[in-house]
């Protein structure tokens, strides 16, 4: 009830007022309808980072309200390293044998590109970096800056910290990453698991807590957003794992903020 039960999705404005939207899962159709009421009938454009094609970060596609009006202009953006290109991800959700109005029947303009784990790309207002990070079937980090500052939010929302030899990966992947967050001002990061409960989803492709904590303090992160919430964890519980998230930072002399990612929560990078 407080902390919200939609999958991930994340809006980014830049300085400039460009709009950046950080996977579709069912949190895009309210961000949609406030999109449509903010605009005032002007035309929206943007871009649409896809970390992976898992159901839960693209099901909120076809229930995004703006890509059905005409004048309406978005780039959708997946890694190169998936099975299949990800416009034919989004065209298949959209099929007929599971959803009853097709893509062609699209009224916006929809463009599709790519991105490698290790590349950079310049947008309107901002710099992102992809990485690849431990997820089955592949997914990427996203670290978004803009030109000439500082100050960046990196995004991993589904990330096994704790498995990199499961992943066959090098021996250095856990410091590239370290070196991938370090100096974020906002870190948004799984923390799916307990540490008791990670025992039984090993190879699940998700954190624990202590991970995104260690992690963070590794990296000198400014600001924690513990993200990708257990589905049955209510809010009460939620609270709590905050708190232990800070009792952790605080006996380790950090000085690392820790929030909990709840729907209609407003960050400034």
């Amino acid at each position: 009830m407080r902390y919200g039960g939609n999958t991930p999705c994340i809006e980014i404005r830049t300085e400039g007022g460009w709009l950046v939207i950080l996977d579709a899962g069912t949190g895009i159709r309210e961000l949609g309808l406030s999109l449509l009421d903010r605009s005032d009938g002007a035309p929206l454009e943007g871009d649409i980072f896809l970390t992976h094609a898992h159901w839960d970060h693209i099901q909120g596609i076809p229930f995004f309200a703006p890509i059905f009006q005409r004048g309406n202009h978005f780039t959708i953006w997946g890694s190169k390293a998936l099975e299949g290109s990800v416009d034919r991800v989004v065209r298949d959700q959209m099929s007929p044998v599971v959803f009853p109005v097709s893509f062609e029947e699209i009224d916006a303009r929809i463009d599709f590109s790519s991105i490698a784990a290790g590349e950079r790309r310049s947008g309107r207002g901002y710099e992102v970096q992809a990485f690849e990070v431990l997820h089955p079937g592949g997914a990427l980090g996203y670290r978004f800056h803009a030109p000439g500052s500082d100050r960046a939010i990196v995004y991993c929302p589904d990330n096994e910290v704790s498995a990199p030899e499961k992943y066959r990966v090098a021996p250095t992947w856990r410091q590239e990453f370290v070196d991938f967050v370090r100096g974020a001002t906002v870190l948004v990061h799984d923390t799916m698991y307990t540490t008791e409960e990670y025992d039984h989803h090993r190879g699940w492709g998700h954190s624990t807590y202590r991970d995104a904590v260690d992690l963070a303090l590794d990296a000198d992160v400014g600001t924690l957003v513990l993200f990708h919430h257990e589905p049955r964890r209510a809010d009460d519980e939620l609270d709590q794992r905050v708190e232990e998230c800070r009792a952790l930072v605080r006996s380790r002399g950090g000085a690392l903020q820790v929030l909990g990612a709840a729907e209609g929560l407003t960050l400034t990078v």
